[in-house]
């Protein structure tokens, strides 16, 4: 089992929700435990950044189908993002809606970050009393016209007021700039390179410029999401060494595809920021190994087979999202073992560091006394190839179709109880709502 503590080979022993003790086996003195031979024993994986779009947007995805197939990927906590749900999370009556619409429908546990949008600040405060972990705010259009972009004269007093509620701001970071027509000269109006360089790394660059000088200015904890950017990494890394509240996460698709890879016409593979060159995919994994990034969720980000235009082929028109809830353990475990990381390494980034920064760590994402006994057996030498079909996501689109991967989720626990087995959810949904940060 991986613990906080290092690897142990031993026995974790459950008291009703939480873990009651972990040690040799030679020291349990309980009933005969559940022998799991050679399989590794995980915390729960936590996704802190996923799009469940409920209520609203519920045929783009859901909480019943969302928190299933984190259930079957291993992860047990997940933290939603304030859209694409109508309304979206940006005050406590919108926040009230979305916990009426997933009552009875987890079968995870689930927290929410607030909304940041221009005008808002003085609703911050309310939502993180209410129970929020947080608050996002896009830097560039959203994609989505009732959550504006939130330009710097709207984020320095939606950041004073979540310093003063002790709750950092997250921040979608590409600041838009004009791009060089040359660029896009001759490029297909639909193809992958026109999209890849009309929106180019210099924009995330510009826009983690601004956060660390406001965080710098203001206080406010700062948490860069979906870093694509690898040229932003010694930017990033400054700012720690001068001891600013600044975390960063990347995501299993810019760690494990390159745009080199991206078929033609398959809008399947949109995200943005965009999935970069393989260079800027190295130079990512060496982030996390020298610590500048802290996590890897999977910015799930679903629709409609429609809406990504896949018939066409345009990805200027298609909606930018990837789904991988289900597959991100595997995908990044995959890479991580190919580039000599060990499994700990991946339960740091996917379990340890994602409930740190969302302030659920007193609970949540480690094998120890006292925690919630969220597990997953999870067996590395596996291998299987990735049938989109059988994916337990709303839609069944991914670009990960066809890839072979490794690992497999044999079970997973949460606070206790089976909630998956052998890809199959088991039992009614028994999630919980997490409401306020666990940190304070």
């Amino acid at each position: 089992m991986v613990t906080p503590g290092g690897v142990l080979d031993g026995v974790v022993t459950i008291e009703g929700e939480r873990i009651a003790a972990v040690g040799p086996r030679a020291e349990h003195r309980g009933p005969e435990p559940i022998d799991l031979g050679e399989l590794w024993l995980l915390p729960g994986l936590v996704d802190g950044h996923v799009h469940l779009n409920e209520p609203g947007r519920t045929e783009w995805e859901g909480f019943v189908t969302a928190t299933r197939a984190a259930a079957v990927g291993g992860v047990t906590t997940l933290v939603d993002m304030p859209l694409n749900c109508i309304p979206v999370t940006t005050s406590v009556a919108a926040l009230e809606a979305k916990l009426a619409a997933c009552r009875g429908e987890l079968s995870v546990d689930c927290g929410f970050w607030g909304g940041v949008v221009p005008g808002n600040a003085a609703e911050l405060g309310p939502l993180v009393r209410a129970g929020v972990l947080g608050a996002k705010a896009f830097l560039c259009h959203s994609g989505i016209d009732d959550f504006p972009d939130t330009p710097e004269a709207d984020l320095r007093p939606a950041m004073r007021a979540l310093a003063e509620a002790g709750a950092p701001l997250l921040a979608h970071a590409e600041l838009e700039q004009p791009v060089d027509a040359e660029a896009l000269e001759g490029l297909s109006p639909g193809g992958y390179e026109r999209w890849l360089r009309s929106r180019p790394a210099a924009w995330e660059d510009a826009a983690i410029a601004l956060l660390i000088a406001l965080c710098r200015e203001t206080g406010c904890a700062v948490h860069i999401v979906h870093l694509s950017s690898a040229s932003a990494l010694p930017l990033l890394a400054a700012a720690r060494a001068e001891g600013l509240p600044v975390t960063v996460e990347t995501c299993p698709h810019y760690l494990c595809l390159s745009a080199e890879q991206v078929p033609p016409g398959d809008t399947t593979w949109k995200c943005a920021p965009p999935i970069r060159g393989a260079d800027n995919r190295d130079a990512l994994w060496q982030g996390l190994r020298d610590g500048v990034i802290d996590q890897v969720v999977s910015d799930h980000s679903p629709c409609t087979p429609a809406l990504k235009h896949l018939e066409r082929g345009d990805f200027d028109a298609a909606w930018g999202g990837i789904a991988s809830l289900q597959l991100g353990l595997r995908a990044v475990w995959t890479e991580a073992r190919g580039r000599g990381f060990a499994l700990s390494d991946v339960v740091r980034w996917m379990a340890e560091a994602p409930a740190r920064i969302a302030g659920l760590a007193a609970r949540k994402g480690g094998i120890a006394v006292g925690m919630d006994a969220d597990l997953v057996a999870f067996d590395p030498d596996a291998r299987a190839r990735v049938d989109g079909g059988k994916l337990l996501h709303r839609h069944k689109i991914t670009p990960y179709q066809g890839a072979e991967l490794w690992g497999e989720v044999r079970c997973t626990w949460l606070r206790g109880a089976v909630v998956q087995e052998g890809g199959v959810p088991v039992g009614e949904p028994r999630g919980r709502t997490l409401l306020g940060r666990m940190d304070r």
